[in-house]
């Protein structure tokens, strides 16, 4: 059994990891006070809480619209060119943004929720180029055998950062919004920092041809692996119909009644729950029948969902979003784990995009679609049935992909060409004798 911790042996994946931990705080503690600022300007200036939520749902569209049109050239981007670099740029651009936002505090408040709205806009054109490559980037820091290993302390670093973020932005969120901005650019020229000291891997060049070309050979090979599509799709259904991340600053506002300082807990509940069973995942990672285990975590998340729902007390609350965030996290374990083996190291750029498109439009466009059914159902209702609806997609989904709910082992996705082909292959650093 290869030791838990095992990874950390390398270098490159050991800095990487404390970057990735130190932007992912930054962006948390940014995205945090952005909600936060939206929905206080709007009930301040006399909007209903209805209408405060779809405004939170509208920060949620103006990422996705741009992730949703250039991730496919982002994935295509990271195969070709230098993923290392990539990473690097979007980091400089998020850097550039978190100064951006230190201005809205002083503006009126129209200007101020605009201002926002474009930040949001261009951190999705950010997030079109950087997830893939840094997705792509890192399955190539250690040996394959440690793979799942290093995705679960991988999602550990997102998720220690999304732990510490929220809680973190709702404390300096009581001394004024510039602040956790101010402290968020801070955090992402740390990051920087620890990415230029991270040695580039080695990186299997994709074989040449069009943009376009390669994009239609990674949208081919998704859709033809049952087990990549059945999972991404699974995620893109459960999370669309039931995350309700954006609608957190109306139910700490108006459904609680408490303050920004309670927000942060709501927010850094999930990633809590997600980070414990991140740990478990290291020292005991799930080896036999992933298939129900994913399943079953699904609907997990939806129950705890529905809780959250129906819960008026804070600590009740976050409760609810703990068990969620540790329900999600072997749902993300899983998917993870049998995406990236299941894909070679020449497509994992655009098959990350592609991925990664899925989860943004549960993720950011599901902001949206939890603001618009706020806005009409209102936030309690639209919260309980989105936990319903996930329950149900579970048990369809295991009828529509049957080798995704039977599957095994995690070696049962490993693609045929890489164990005969890849042996001519350059080695990695790691690998070298």
């Amino acid at each position: 059994m290869t030791p838990s911790l095992a990874p950390f042996r390398h270098r490159a994946f050991t800095t990487y990891w404390f970057a990735r931990v130190i932007w992912t705080l930054g962006t948390q503690i940014q995205v945090t006070a952005m909600g936060w600022q939206v929905y206080d300007i709007a009930r301040a200036r006399g909007d209903s809480i209805e209408q405060g939520a779809l405004l939170l749902g509208f920060i949620g569209l103006a990422q996705f619209v741009p992730l949703l049109l250039l991730s496919l050239v982002g994935g295509q981007a990271a195969d070709r060119f230098n993923r290392r670099s990539i990473v690097l740029a979007g980091l400089l651009v998020k850097l550039v943004l978190a100064a951006m936002l230190l201005a809205t505090p002083g503006m009126v408040p129209d200007l101020a929720i605009a201002s926002i709205l474009v930040v949001a806009a261009l951190t999705g054109l950010t997030n079109a180029f950087l997830p893939a490559a840094s997705q792509a980037m890192f399955s190539n820091l250690v040996p394959r055998a440690e793979l799942p290993q290093a995705i679960a302390l991988m999602s550990l670093a997102f998720q220690g950062g999304a732990i510490a973020g929220p809680a973190i932005g709702g404390y300096l969120l009581l001394s004024g919004a510039d602040v956790p901005y101010l402290v968020g650019a801070g955090l992402f020229a740390a990051a920087i920092g620890l990415v230029l000291a991270t040695p580039p891997p080695a990186q299997e060049p994709a074989p040449a041809g069009r943009a376009w070309q390669m994009i239609k050979e990674g949208i081919v090979y998704v859709r033809d692996n049952k087990i990549v599509l059945g999972a991404l799709s699974l995620d893109l259904a459960v999370v669309w119909l039931a995350g309700a991340t954006a609608l957190l600053p109306v139910f700490a506002r108006d459904v609680l009644q408490a303050d920004a300082d309670a927000l942060g807990w709501l927010r850094a509940a999930t990633a809590l729950g997600a980070g414990a069973v991140s740990i478990v995942l290291a020292v005991a990672p799930i080896r036999r029948r992933v298939g129900h285990w994913m399943f079953g975590s699904v609907a997990i998340f939806g129950l705890a969902t529905i809780g959250f729902g129906l819960s008026r007390d804070i600590w009740l609350s976050v409760v609810c979003l703990a068990v969620a965030g540790a329900a999600d996290m072997i749902s993300v374990y899983v998917r993870s784990s049998l995406v990236q083996l299941a894909t070679p190291d020449a497509m994992r750029g655009r098959v990350a995009a592609i991925s990664f498109i899925f989860i943004s439009a549960s993720n950011e466009f599901g902001d949206f679609q939890s603001g618009v059914a706020a806005r009409f159902l209102g936030p309690v209702t639209a919260v309980v049935a989105g936990g319903v609806g996930a329950i149900l997609v579970a048990g369809l989904w295991m009828r529509l992909f049957r080798p995704l709910a039977a599957a095994d082992r995690f070696e049962d996705a490993t693609p045929p060409e890489t164990d005969g082909e890849a042996e001519g292959r350059k080695r990695p650093e790691w690998q070298a004798p």
